[in-house]
């Protein structure tokens, strides 16, 4: 619906008085918020209406603050129903009379003298606010430049203070320099005369040395001379034996007995496995799971595996033997944490390889003549680990010994 003249120019008078309160503003009408009123209805009247006409949500933000400024009068009762859009505002813009009309020479004359009545006054308001505006600049200007001099000021004070002390600290270090060029020279003929002070007496150490040793050698040789000759003029015999061989005789007849799994101790004997544990540099292999199936079976593996490894420490430190547990994890592809005890090295079978094979590879890396002591109950792996020369004992020697 096209709107009447005498309603668009309240509708933007309104609008225009208001555009300050709203919030936010389009881009178009953000540089004619800032504007005086008057200025904002004559200046941003097509700009108002265009984006009024456009926006539905910007037009019922105004009508909210043109609500405020409207009165009874038609022309801003049809005004706030067009920006409301309420029920029946056509007929509101409607009853506002026609003002097109032409009016009267003298009332043109009058309307265009109050017109540029106002334009005069807007424009000496904008003089003198644009004057103030420039003055208020100035003076900030000034005040800027007051500041730029003062700091400039300083800053060459400041900079000439720095050269100053600068050239003398340049001096200072020539100075201190050559002093010590001066010094450094004289280090370097003492550390000469020191050297060859040095090399001097290096050289009549050596020369005594020499003689002493000659002397002491010749010394040496005409004893040796004299040992010989002495044994060769008294025909003695070539001396065999040892002086404890006599005592030592009966006692080797009577025989030792070496620790085996047979004889007077049992496999699952702890005193057995403490006499092998105490030969030098012997090695403990102990089949992990094998020992604590045997041992504990009602125990979960975890639990087993932390009963096992906790017997083992006070075991290694009173017989510092050199200890391995051998855990079987050939079917499984992940690996448990496990805390290895202070001494004991805790090992996982790769995937696919059994434990067993594990401490065979073991035992056969060791040389021949070690003492290697495996513990399992596993009679297949007792036998090939006898054969590459370890010794084996049961898991109840193990566990009752710790």
């Amino acid at each position: 619906m096209e709107l009447p003249e005498a309603v668009r120019a309240r509708l933007v008078s309104l609008v225009a008085a208001s555009l300050a309160d709203v919030a936010p503003l389009p881009a178009a009408l953000k540089q004619v918020a800032g504007f005086a009123p008057a200025r904002r209805a004559r200046l941003g009247a097509s700009a108002i209406m265009s984006e009024l006409e456009r926006d539905d949500d910007l037009r019922e933000r105004v009508a909210v603050h043109v609500r405020l400024r409207a009165t009874d009068d038609v022309g801003d009762v049809a005004a706030l129903a067009w920006l409301e859009r309420s029920k029946g505002w056509q007929d509101a813009v409607r009853r506002v009379p026609d003002r097109s009309a032409q009016p009267s020479d003298g009332a043109q004359q009058e309307r265009r003298e109050q017109r540029l009545r106002e334009r005069a006054e807007e424009a000496d308001r904008t003089l003198r606010e644009v004057r103030r505006s420039h003055k208020e600049a100035l003076d900030a200007l000034k005040a800027e430049v007051a500041t730029l001099r003062r700091t400039l000021g300083e800053t060459r004070t400041k900079e000439r203070a720095a050269r100053e002390e600068a050239e003398a600290a340049r001096s200072r270090a020539e100075d201190a320099s050559t002093r010590l060029e001066r010094e450094l020279r004289q280090l370097r003929a003492q550390v000469a005369k020191l050297e060859e002070q040095a090399g001097e007496q290096r050289r009549q150490t050596r020369t005594d040395r020499d003689e002493v040793t000659v002397r002491a050698r010749l010394l040496l040789e005409t004893i040796n001379d004299a040992a010989v000759g002495l044994r060769r003029e008294l025909g003695l015999p070539t001396v065999s034996g040892n002086p404890g061989d006599r005592v030592e005789a009966p006692l080797a007849d009577e025989g030792t007995r070496e620790p085996t799994s047979t004889g007077s101790m049992a496999p699952s004997s702890p005193a057995l496995l403490a006499q092998y544990l105490a030969l030098p540099r012997s090695r403990l292999i102990i089949d992990g799971y094998n020992v604590t199936k045997t041992t504990w079976p009602t125990l979960s593996l975890e639990a087993q595996r932390g009963r096992l490894l906790a017997l083992l420490p006070a075991l290694v430190a009173r017989t510092k033997a050199e200890a391995t547990v051998v855990f079987d994890a050939a079917a499984s592809e992940t690996r448990p944490v496990v805390a290895s005890p202070r001494g004991v090295k805790v090992l996982f079978s790769p995937v696919g390889v059994i434990a067993d094979d594990v401490i065979r590879d073991l035992v056969a890396a060791e040389p021949a003549g070690r003492v290697v002591v495996v513990v399992t109950e596993d009679r297949e792996l007792a036998d090939d680990v006898r054969r590459e020369g370890a010794r084996v004992v049961s898991p109840r020697a193990l566990t009752r010994s710790s």
